[in-house]
């Protein structure tokens, strides 16, 4: 069978899309030898600006270029002014972007921008971004099915944990009547710390030195990070059209060490929490640290892990953890995005 040639548009070239270089490096091979398709970067873009090349950048070669202080706007044939970018999200010269741009809460840009141009020239768009869903998530899913393209997002909630394809794909004709998360595996990790006896600053510094925490540590450490995955659940799996501002939402900066002790106890263990219950007039969503009991399943969620817990009315209750100590396998869930979109 031939191989299917994908050309690829890259959008920042952070962690975890630095990451994703390295699965292409790694297993470029078992992905042509396993699904017939070839991915060949021709776009790629960071802060300094954009470069174009027909014939495709090796992984190698951008990852030489990040480890050793360059930018984009060094190579050849790259574009002078960043935002010129989304000219090169055409057909002409690539099938697929991987936005991996830093999560903006505010605007959603660039990757919203970018997201919207992809879509709108036909172009399947696959996200580590959580930034375009929390802005315009129907308007970006109605755009990819007016240009019969496909929008992929599983890496945007809890990275390689299958959230999303469980709850879109598997739970067939069920109601969910309450989801029980940790969603950020960066707050367990510094709460387990902090209950060994760190401090919460030695904590979030190992954290960001590993390429877990988010550029801007606000996000994991005030709730932002879950809560912006559980609006993503809400709108893609619940079905309702929620905002942020629907969410309740409170951070672990107020945690304490003392309190992390007592909760031990009295065999407790805090934990920052998302929580989606239904009720007779839609769902309550919340995100803040709870005490639960070390013997249940969230509570069995330690250090880099992250977990789900589902309850349903025809399929019972269901339970999901993964455990993530570096940006690699939400890197993964983008290549699984990008080759089910080819592959279904």
């Amino acid at each position: 069978m031939t191989t299917q040639v994908i050309r690829v548009a890259l959008a920042g070239l952070g962690a975890v899309n630095r990451s994703l270089l390295t699965l292409f490096a790694e297993k470029q091979e078992a992905v042509k030898r396993r699904y017939n398709l070839l991915f060949q970067i021709t776009a790629v873009a960071d802060s300094s600006g954009a470069a174009l090349n027909s014939q495709g950048f090796t992984p190698e070669m951008l990852q030489a270029l990040k480890a050793n202080g360059g930018q984009v706007a060094s190579l050849l044939n790259h574009t002078a002014d960043h935002q010129t970018f989304t000219e090169l999200l055409s057909p002409q010269h690539c099938d697929l972007l991987f936005e991996g741009t830093p999560v903006n809460i505010q605007t959603g840009q660039p990757g919203l921008a970018y997201t919207r141009q992809a879509l709108q020239q036909g172009l399947h768009v696959v996200l580590a971004n959580k930034g375009p869903l929390l802005h315009d998530y129907q308007e970006l899913t109605t755009l990819a099915k007016a240009n019969h393209t496909k929008l992929a997002y599983s890496a945007t909630v809890c990275g390689a944990l299958p959230v999303i394809n469980i709850g879109q794909r598997d739970l067939v004709a069920a109601e969910i009547r309450q989801i029980r998360g940790i969603f950020n595996s960066t707050t367990n990790y510094i709460l387990a710390k902090m209950d060994q006896g760190d401090s919460f600053e030695k904590a979030l510094l190992e954290a960001q030195h590993r390429g877990i925490a988010e550029a801007d540590s606000s996000l994991d450490v005030d709730g932002w990070d879950t809560a912006n995955k559980l609006l993503i659940i809400a709108n893609s799996i619940l079905g309702i059209r929620a905002k942020l501002s629907d969410i309740s939402v409170e951070g672990i900066r107020n945690v304490t060490v003392d309190q992390l002790r007592e909760a031990r106890q009295h065999g407790e263990i805090i934990k920052l929490i998302a929580t989606a219950h239904a009720t007779t007039s839609g769902y309550r969503l919340a995100v803040a640290p709870r005490s639960v009991a070390s013997s249940k399943f969230l509570g069995s969620c330690n250090g880099w892990e992250m977990g789900i817990e589902l309850e349903t009315d025809i399929y019972g209750s269901l339970y999901h953890k993964s455990r993530e100590e570096s940006p690699l396998p939400t890197a993964a869930a983008m290549l699984r995005d990008a080759v089910n979109i080819y592959r279904l």
